[in-house]
C-alpha cells in the first residue's frame, strides 16, 4: 500500500470513531468517516482564510469564521447524538452559503479570487451522501447562488476589490488548486473505498458460490442463480451407485461423536477425489452411506463404464495401505442403470436429488449386497459385460421388486486376466 493509502486509512479510521454507532453497517461507516473528515478538514482552512482576508482589510473574513463556528458547533451535536443526517444538512448549508455569499462583498467572480468556487463541494457533498438527486438539487442551488453572489458583487464594487491585485490573483490560483485538491482526494478516498469494498464483497460472492457448488453441480447451480422456477430434468440413461459400510452402526455404538465423524469425513472425501476424477456427481450422503451418480446433470454414453471403475476403486481403497485401508471398514455397493428424474429441492438447504425405479433399484443391489462385493442389476450388466468381468450371483428377492437376476463386478477383463496369469 503506498503512502497515501496507508495515510487515507488512517484518517478514516480516525474519523469512523467519532460519533461512530456500533450497529453501523460498512457502508454507513464508510459514508459517515468520510462525512467528519470533510468537515474537519475544511476547519483550518476556514481560519486562515477568514484571518488573512480580515488582516487585508476585508470584513468578509468573518463570514468565513462564521462558517468555522457553526461547523465546529454542527460536529460538536454530532459526536453527542450521532446524528449524521443532521451534520449532513448543516454542513451542506453551511459550505454551499458561506463561501459563495463572500463572493457580494468582496468584488465578485475575480475580486474574491473565485472563493465562491469552495461551494461546490456541498453538491458534491450530496452526490456522494446522499444520492443523484439529491446532489442534483444542489447543484442547482449552488450555481444560483454562485451566479447570483458573483453578479452581486460585480455590480456594488463596480468589478473592485478590496484586496490587493496580487492577493486577487494568488487567491484564484489558491482556491482552484486547494479547493480542486481536497474535492479530488475525498474523491479519490471515497473510490478506493469503494473498490476495496467492491473486492471484499466480490471474495465473498466467491465463497458463495464455491459453497454452492458444494452442494449442487456447477450446471444446476448457475440455472438456479438465473432463474428462481423449478429445476427439474429427465434422463433416458444414469448409472447410480450406492455404496454403504457395513455394520457400521453397531461400531459407531462404541466410539466416541468426534471419532465417527473424522472416519467418515476421511473416507467419504476419498470418495470425493474419486468422484472428482471420475467426472461423476456425487449426490449425497446419507448417514455412512454413499451415493453417487454418472450421465447427471451432464448426460454421457459411459455412464456405466465410469460407475463401475469408481465402484472398483472404492472397493480396493478399503484394502489399500495407502488410501483408507487402514480405517478397518467393509463395504457393500450397489450399482444399477436406467432413466432417472433430477431436480433441486428446498428454498433454504438446496439438494441436488435423483428419483425413479432405477435409483431405488441401485439402493437395493446395495441393501442386498455382499460385504467387500459389488451387486449389479442385468441393465448394468448389460451395459458392462464386453469389459468387465462379473460373476452371477443367480436370483435373489428384492423387497418390491420380486426375484431379481444380479451379478457381482470383479473387474475389468485385462486386469482379471493378468490376475489369474500371475
Amino acid at each position: 500500500m503506498d503512502a497515501f493509502g496507508r495515510f487515507a486509512q488512517s484518517a478514516l479510521a480516525w474519523a469512523a470513531r467519532i460519533g461512530a454507532d456500533p450497529s453501523d453497517g460498512d457502508e454507513i461507516r464508510l459514508r459517515k468517516a468520510l462525512l467528519v473528515l470533510v468537515s474537519v478538514l475544511i476547519l483550518p482552512i476556514a481560519l486562515a482564510w477568514g484571518a488573512i482576508y480580515l488582516a487585508l482589510g476585508a470584513t468578509a473574513g468573518l463570514i468565513a469564521w462564521l462558517y468555522l463556528l457553526i461547523s465546529a458547533g454542527a460536529l460538536a451535536i454530532y459526536v453527542r447524538t450521532r446524528d449524521a443526517r443532521r451534520l449532513l444538512r448543516i454542513e451542506l448549508l453551511d459550505i454551499a452559503i458561506a463561501p459563495t455569499v463572500s463572493m457580494a462583498f468582496v468584488g465578485g467572480f475575480v475580486g474574491s479570487g473565485g472563493v465562491g468556487l469552495w461551494g461546490i463541494l456541498a453538491p458534491l457533498g450530496a452526490l456522494v451522501f446522499d444520492g443523484a438527486r439529491a446532489g442534483l438539487r444542489w447543484f442547482a442551488a449552488w450555481v444560483g447562488l454562485f451566479l447570483v453572489s458573483g453578479l452581486a458583487g460585480e455590480l456594488l464594487g463596480g468589478g473592485r476589490s478590496v484586496l490587493p491585485a496580487w492577493f486577487e490573483s494568488a487567491m484564484v490560483a489558491l482556491n482552484v488548486t486547494v479547493g480542486g485538491a481536497v474535492v479530488f482526494m475525498l474523491l479519490l478516498l471515497f473510490v478506493r473505498q469503494r473498490e476495496e469494498a467492491v473486492a471484499a464483497l466480490r471474495v465473498e460472492q466467491d465463497k458463495a458460490e464455491n459453497l454452492l457448488l458444494n452442494i449442487l453441480p456447477r450446471s444446476i447451480a448457475d440455472k438456479l442463480k438465473a432463474n428462481t422456477a423449478t429445476i427439474a430434468d429427465q434422463f433416458s440413461e444414469a448409472s447410480i451407485l450406492f455404496a454403504d459400510v457395513v455394520d457400521f452402526t453397531r461400531m459407531s455404538g462404541r466410539l466416541q461423536a468426534a471419532e465417527v465423524v473424522d472416519i467418515l469425513d476421511h473416507l467419504f472425501t476419498h470418495f470425493d477425489a474419486l468422484a472428482e476424477r471420475y467426472e461423476v456427481e456425487k449426490i449425497k450422503t446419507i448417514g455412512d452411506c454413499y451415493m453417487v451418480a454418472a450421465g447427471v446433470p451432464t448426460p454421457r454414453a459411459d455412464h456405466a463404464r465410469v460407475m463401475a471403475l469408481m465402484a472398483l476403486d472404492m472397493r480396493d481403497a478399503m484394502r489399500s495401505e495407502d488410501a483408507v485401508g487402514g480405517l478397518g471398514l467393509e463395504l457393500r455397493i450397489g450399482l444399477n442403470s436406467g432413466p432417472v428424474v433430477a431436480g433441486v429441492i428446498g428454498r433454504k438447504r438446496f439438494l441436488y436429488d435423483l428419483w425413479g425405479d432405477a435409483v431405488n433399484t441401485a439402493s437395493r443391489m446395495e441393501s442386498h449386497g455382499a460385504p467387500g462385493r459389488i451387486q449389479v442389476t442385468r441393465a448394468t450388466y448389460e451395459l458392462l459385460r464386453d469389459e468387465f468381468e462379473l460373476e452371477s450371483r443367480g436370483r435373489i428377492s428384492i423387497k418390491g421388486k420380486g426375484d431379481v437376476e444380479t451379478w457381482y463386478l470383479v473387474g475389468r477383463r485385462t486386469e482379471v486376466a493378468g490376475i489369474a496369469g500371475g
